[in-house]
């Protein structure tokens, strides 16, 4: 996987949070820590600045690692910093570096996932008014 040249840092807190983008649960993501240990969780939340992953291990407010997962329109990989567990066994994290070509992959999966639940839900509209 080639990376672009362009790194995207995700913008500061903002008043517009960024679309994200529900999965299924079995969608597999890897952390990898700096000491070199990989920790498997699943995927449930994604946004161009952070997410919420299910984790065998949860991690420390504030520990550095890199994620990796598969979207819908191919591999994700970014620095992320993990943000204080939550209860049932799942943690946000957000964003610190994306490469620009692995931005641009999560928010075409994201695009695509939110024209889906349009479709979904316009569907549903019509078949109830019938």
């Amino acid at each position: 996987m080639s990376r672009g040249s362009m790194t995207y840092f995700p913008p500061p807190q903002s008043s517009r949070r960024a679309p994200r983008m529900h999965l299924p649960e079995n969608t597999p993501a890897v952390l990898r820590l700096p000491i070199g240990w990989r920790i498997p969780g699943r995927l449930h939340v994604v946004s161009v600045t952070g997410g919420l992953l299910c984790l065998s291990k949860q991690l420390s407010q504030g520990a550095q690692a890199k994620l990796m997962f598969v979207s819908a329109t191919g591999p994700v990989l970014g620095a992320v910093e993990m943000l204080s567990p939550v209860p049932g066994g799942l943690q946000p994290f957000k964003f610190t570096t994306l490469y620009e070509d692995d931005r641009r992959r999560l928010c075409a999966a994201i695009q695509m996932s939110q024209e889906q639940n349009r479709r979904e839900h316009l569907q549903i509209e019509h078949f109830s008014a019938r």
